[in-house]
């Protein structure tokens, strides 16, 4: 299958993609990886007019780690993030996601930022900013620069707040709390296939080992993806002693899946209380253990 004919541009700087952007307003589209672009249009469900090419833009291709976090530049691979020491260092959950993120030839190609903007909800990125409370950086020509929280720049499937004319140059994940422990579980009828259902888990413990906060970021259960506090449910147990099963149960009673072809709502229920138990109890137990 084939694309329909577009304009092809292919700018060298950051400047020169948003002058295109801007004069190509609703009718341009940004090429990054293109593992989800680049289908869209073969199977003619995406027909941008103008396709920006911003993969000869070096100044995008960048990946900074720190005490305050994690900043990915719009052109930042999966793999290169995924293999980035000081990356996991500073935000394991990071890594412990992108594993689940299809498979590795994608992960060369496919990178963060595109993951975030394809908003898909069903996928892992979007759930790992939503969780961390991370913000998406968007530049437009002639504009200073926004910063937009995770809770507002998802909007529903496939949908974020990147307006026409502007471009999403980076994503920052903010650093764990101290104590804090993370993990991401899903579940997928072949492994590299979207989620039924997923979920990345945060835990963070004081000094005595009990519990402070407790939440979950879920996937495959939303239009967006559905994050979920269950601090009050662990009411600051010591880790070893909080009652997984319920508040695994609290996860479940507050997601509400709907059917469709590939499981129904009810089963996704299931799957996503399973996977918050397991998940928080891994992100409790790398806490624990510093």
């Amino acid at each position: 299958m084939k694309p329909p004919p577009f304009d092809y541009h292919a700018p060298r700087t950051v400047g020169e993609a948003l002058e295109v952007l801007a004069d190509a307003g609703p009718e341009g589209k940004v090429l990054a990886g293109g593992q989800s672009l680049i289908p869209l249009m073969n199977m003619r469900l995406a027909a941008p007019a103008r396709l920006v090419d911003i993969n000869r833009i070096g100044a995008l291709d960048t990946v900074a780690a720190d005490a305050r976090g994690v900043r990915v530049g719009a052109l930042a691979r999966h793999a290169t993030v995924e293999r980035s020491a000081a990356v996991a260092e500073r935000q394991p959950l990071l890594r412990q996601a992108l594993r689940h993120v299809a498979h590795p030839v994608i992960r060369n190609r496919g990178t963060v930022v595109g993951s975030l903007v394809h908003a898909d909800p069903a996928a892992e990125l979007p759930a790992v900013l939503a969780l961390l409370g991370g913000t998406v950086r968007l530049a437009r020509h002639g504009a200073p620069e926004r910063d937009v929280p995770a809770d507002e720049f998802f909007l529903g499937p496939l949908e974020s707040a990147l307006q026409p004319g502007e471009l999403a140059v980076s994503a920052f994940f903010p650093a764990l709390p101290p104590g804090s422990g993370t993990a991401f579980c899903e579940i997928a009828r072949r492994h590299g296939d979207f989620a039924l259902a997923g979920v990345a888990a945060l835990v963070t413990l004081d000094d005595d080992l009990r519990i402070t906060t407790a939440k979950v970021a879920c996937i495959g259960v939303g239009p967006v993806p559905v994050v979920v506090d269950v601090s009050a449910e662990c009411a600051r147990r010591p880790a070893a002693s909080a009652d997984w099963p319920a508040v695994a149960a609290a996860v479940r009673d507050r997601v509400e899946p709907e059917d469709d072809i590939h499981a129904t709502a009810e089963y996704r229920r299931h799957l996503t209380g399973v996977l918050a138990e397991r998940a928080l109890r891994i992100a409790a137990e790398r806490a624990s253990h510093g």
